[in-house]
């Protein structure tokens, strides 16, 4: 178990502090395109780096939807929270650390890659963060089952999140990973604090109703 929790710390990290560089350091020359290819991509890294060792979950929301599949226990689930937590926490500070290099950035401005609610207000991305992440977990444990082709795995889950992205990060910011938005928020504060229930509450909620269809067999190829 203890070599999974790893795998999990550094393949949140490598979602969390890739996905958020190309946010605060690049922002300007990728745009929203850019920026969504950079999660889906951190997800793909990390698949295939680490899948073998933890299943690469990398998301608190798809640890829980694994636990309603009945693929994982309460017990395993508390512990891939922590280990995603922490590799989320590291990420940011890691990236804290670089951009404070720059004299002309600062966390009050340019921010941490946080997630915060956009121009469709709190329904808006509330509904957004738990129907999006219902998808992206239905993916997953569809694409991770024994009947689905193993090798394309990887791809079809990063090309997944690369397309919620696209469709709603000018909604909510598109987290759907409760790990991903309560790192930065953690040293930011502001809205992104205030805001961080909506980002646990929706994309957990989510999660868990797609494993529970799964386990139901509404989704299994095999039930």
């Amino acid at each position: 178990m203890s070599k999974k929790l790893v795998a999990e710390v550094i393949g949140t990290f490598i979602l969390v502090f890739l996905g958020s560089s190309a946010i605060v350091f690049m922002a300007d020359a990728i745009g929203l395109i850019g920026i969504s290819f950079a999660f889906g991509l951190g997800v793909v890294a990390a698949a295939y780096g680490l899948g073998a060792i933890s299943g690469a979950h990398l998301n608190p929301a798809v640890s829980i939807g694994m636990v309603t599949a009945g693929r994982m226990s309460v017990g395993d689930f508390i512990g891939y929270v922590i280990a995603q937590v922490i590799g989320a926490i590291l990420a940011i500070i890691v990236l804290w650390v670089i951009a404070a290099g720059n004299p002309e950035w600062s966390i009050a401005t340019n921010g941490l890659g946080q997630t915060t609610v956009g121009a469709y207000g709190t329904t808006g991305a509330l509904v957004f963060e738990a129907v999006a992440t219902f998808l992206f977990v239905t993916v997953i444990l569809g694409a991770t089952h024994s009947s689905a082709p193993g090798a394309m795995a990887g791809l079809a889950i990063g090309l997944t999140l690369v397309l919620i992205h696209l469709a709603g990060i000018q909604v909510s910011g598109s987290s759907v990973n409760p790990a991903r938005s309560l790192a930065p928020a953690l040293f930011v504060g502001g809205d992104a604090l205030a805001q961080l229930w909506l980002y646990i509450v929706a994309p957990l909620a989510g999660g868990a109703a797609a494993g529970a269809l799964h386990a139901a067999g509404f989704t299994r190829a095999d039930a």
